[in-house]
């Protein structure tokens, strides 16, 4: 029987990073830099990024999910000492970077897609590819589980997650189904509810956008998101880089908007006469419109045709 750490190394083989090479030439890496990775993965951005640095610089390495960490020790092996791996949510960065001394950086990475390793994975339930339990937890010590929420959210409850998280035209009607068919206990019944409610059209499966809503939510990921930009910020030297990968709408939204406030030094309302706000712009925004994958890129990987770089500098 294949190991969790088998498992991991033998995904992170196969792994291919979105948008790489732009990411890692947005960070300008250097001899002596110190980056960090706060959706380490499996470790390819980051082999990238020190590869490119050389063999002074330093990285820092956060993952909540204990196999992804395990397949990035071994892409990251090479490095020795030169890098540091904390099993934690990047919602605690500060906390993290305070710690193990990683204070002014000069170039911080966000990759906000699950991982190879997350949708392949045995028994991890982020996919309606394979009929098993219904998890979709990034961190084992997490309590609350997809399976939890379909399960025991209410109607309406449940319908605005489907809508808010997944903007899905047809929540209504899909937690209406989900509801009277409970309970639900694995992705197989879960995408075969929500197929029934609304119906296969077109090549996307219908159930992609309730199963992006619910993964997003279990894991609270755009408030984490939130969380995490002003704590980059400040971690940040001054030309230190923010770079960050999004995969949908909110996020992306998420980060413009931080981007567009940090940029300019009044945030007060536009009805405001006089400034009585007190804020300094921090960042300069590097990419005015993100960075999105070639076509090459697309074909070779499918699954990077909704990533988005965003970069801004510090001030």
């Amino acid at each position: 029987m294949v190991s969790a750490l088998e498992e991991a190394q033998a995904v992170a083989e196969q792994h291919v990073p979105v948008l790489l090479k732009e990411a890692v030439t947005a960070l300008r890496p250097h001899p002596d830099g110190t980056y960090i990775d706060a959706t380490i993965g499996l470790g390819g951005h980051a082999g990238a990024l020190l590869a490119a640095a050389g063999p002074e610089a330093h990285l820092l390495g956060l993952d909540a999910d204990p196999q992804a960490l395990a397949g990035a020790r071994g892409t990251l092996e090479p490095y020795g000492d030169a890098v540091l791996l904390v099993e934690a949510n990047f919602r605690y960065l500060s906390e993290v970077a305070e710690q193990l001394e990683f204070a002014q950086v000069d170039g911080i990475l966000l990759d906000l897609g699950v991982s190879t390793l997350q949708l392949q994975g045995l028994g991890r339930g982020f996919s309606f590819l394979r009929d098993e339990e219904l998890d979709m937890r990034f961190s084992p010590t997490q309590r609350l589980t997809a399976a939890d929420m379909v399960n025991t959210c209410p109607e309406r409850a449940l319908a605005d997650l489907i809508f808010r998280y997944g903007e899905e035209p047809h929540a209504r009607r899909i937690a209406r189904r989900i509801v009277a068919s409970r309970p639900i206990r694995t992705t197989g019944q879960l995408a075969d509810i929500v197929a029934a409610a609304t119906g296969r059209r077109g090549k996307t499966h219908p159930a992609t956008r309730t199963f992006q809503a619910l993964r997003i939510a279990v894991n609270d990921e755009l408030a984490a998101l939130r969380d995490v930009l002003p704590q980059a910020l400040s971690l940040l030297a001054p030309g230190g880089r923010l770079a960050v990968i999004s995969f949908h709408s909110l996020e992306d939204r998420i980060v413009k908007e931080f981007h567009a406030t940090e940029s300019r030094d009044c945030i007060c309302p536009p009805t405001t006469p006089l400034c009585v706000c007190g804020h300094v712009s921090r960042l300069r925004v590097i990419t005015r419109r993100p960075l999105r994958p070639s076509p090459e890129e697309i074909i070779r990987n499918p699954r990077s045709r909704s990533a988005k770089l965003r970069v801004a500098e510090k001030l």
